[in-house]
């Protein structure tokens, strides 16, 4: 596997990769026309992901597996605000996705150190996500990487089925 950081011109790359993993893993979250809406306005515009790709606050790394096809991506949010963590500022793991096929080899956990290493070299001692409540193996995972539950909300997406729309807030300290 390799991590390569990108930038805005990957922009194509990333959301054709970004819906793809998301069709493998998040259909069942929406109503009719709801996972289209999500994928295709909200989070995975070519557009949208270019000005992401640019803003300095930002990073994103694809994985490549050894024949260079994109198998996974990693965005962190340098600056990001905790608000269950009394409001402070620390290193998001705003996404971690993997295609399904290379769930379970690692990478994930590779990735999760890659977080971190990342929030140490900017100086932030603490670093956070968001997985949904019902990911319990994620959770789980997330659990076993030091990570903490500090909070809970609830996702704001009318064409969502409601019962999917719970996220837990996992912290940890560096």
């Amino acid at each position: 596997m390799n991590f390569q950081q990108i930038d805005a011109s990957k922009a194509a790359e990333l959301s054709l990769l970004a819906k793809a993993i998301y069709v493998e893993h998040y259909l069942h979250l929406w109503h009719p026309g709801g996972a289209e809406w999500y994928m295709d306005e909200y989070a995975y515009p070519e557009a949208k992901l270019q000005a992401e790709l640019a803003d300095p606050n930002n990073l994103h790394y694809i994985v490549y597996d050894d024949k260079g096809l994109p198998k996974g991506y990693l965005k962190l949010k340098m600056q990001s605000v905790c608000h269950v963590c009394e409001n402070k500022t620390g290193l998001e793991i705003e996404r971690i996705y993997l295609h399904k096929s290379f769930a379970g080899k690692g990478i994930g956990k590779q990735l999760m150190e890659l977080s971190e290493a990342v929030a140490r070299q900017h100086n932030q001692q603490l670093v956070f996500l968001k997985a949904m409540d019902t990911s319990l193996d994620a959770i789980r995972f997330y659990k076993k990487m030091g990570y903490t539950e500090c909070g809970r909300l609830v996702l704001p997406f009318d064409n969502m089925k409601e019962m999917y729309r719970g996220m837990v807030i996992l912290c940890k300290q560096l």
